[in-house]
């Protein structure tokens, strides 16, 4: 049986060859992770979990971490394990020795050469257990957070730099890059404004990798075609992913008769559903099957 469980740098190869994005999902709870290997297993498509530091509050890594790398192991899709937004070096270890196949450090906040340094001590970690690694270059201005928080217009943003992320990428040897050209973690309240050719110029001035989008929920359709077709390979999302459960519980709860037990799992159960379902479009969407609804 051909290995479902693949590393970062191998599903990037499969979005590349395809000319696709590759929807990854945070999966920071059990419902989660169900909802998003159910989908990419009905539309036989790749993907890629990932939890990140800032979920530490809902459930440890230390818990999910092995449930999410046995699940890739029993997909019927290739699926790779990653850490998204690792801060600290420590923390990347971690999800290493838990079985991750693909880290995210993040050294956004920090000066050049810090992040430089401290992505290619994360770099020779990963080699030890043939993990593949994602960095950041660029900022959108803070920090995603575990709760959804809503974007707003930011202007300390600071968008990528293509030169400086030539050299970047040459000095750590990475498979993916986080750039900056315009989304915001969170909800969208204004329509962002995307400068798609600073994906163009980070791929010319690489060599061409591969070029994840952070914030990528509530972006139109249209947009993330236009990013796909500039190079983005990798698409997070997972704000209105969340937001889909919240609202399939809510309607739930709306539903119910006065005086009607209201059962946990029976909330559960909607908004997993929901949850799947929102994944199906996007992924339909980044894989340029179908628009997202």
């Amino acid at each position: 049986m051909k290995r479902m469980l693949v590393n970062l740098k191998e599903i990037m190869e499969i979005a590349e060859e395809k000319d696709i994005a590759i929807g990854s999902f945070n999966t920071p709870s059990l419902e989660a992770l169900e909802a998003v290997l159910g989908a990419a297993e009905e539309l036989k498509l790749p993907v890629i979990i990932q939890f990140a530091q800032c979920h530490e509050p809902w459930i440890p890594l230390t818990t999910i971490g092995p449930i999410m790398v046995e699940a890739a192991k029993r997909a019927l899709v290739p699926v790779c394990v990653h850490l998204d937004h690792g801060e600290t070096l420590d923390y990347l270890q971690c999800a290493l020795d838990l079985g991750f196949t693909g880290i995210m450090y993040d050294g956004s906040t920090l000066s050049y050469e810090e992040n430089l340094a401290n992505t290619k001590k994360a770099a020779a970690m990963a080699a030890v257990t043939g993990a593949g690694v994602e960095a950041e270059l660029g900022s959108m201005g803070r920090r995603e957070s575990g709760d959804g928080e809503v974007g707003t217009q930011d202007d300390t943003k600071i968008y990528t730099d293509p030169d400086q992320a030539g050299a970047f990428v040459a000095d750590t040897g990475i498979n993916a890059l986080a750039c900056s050209f315009g989304t915001t973690h969170g909800i969208y309240l204004t329509k962002p404004r995307l400068d798609f050719s600073v994906v163009e110029n980070v791929r010319n001035s690489t060599g061409n990798i591969p070029v994840v989008m952070h914030g990528g929920s509530g972006v139109s359709g249209p947009d993330y075609q236009r990013a796909i077709r500039a190079g983005v390979r990798k698409i997070n999302y997972f704000t209105y992913m969340d937001k889909a459960g919240g609202q399939a519980a809510a309607h739930y709860l709306e539903r119910l008769s006065d005086g009607e037990p209201i059962f946990y799992s029976s909330i559960v159960m909607e908004a997993r559903e929901a949850m799947k379902q929102n994944v199906k479009a996007a992924m339909k969407l980044f894989a340029q099957m179908d628009e997202i609804q």
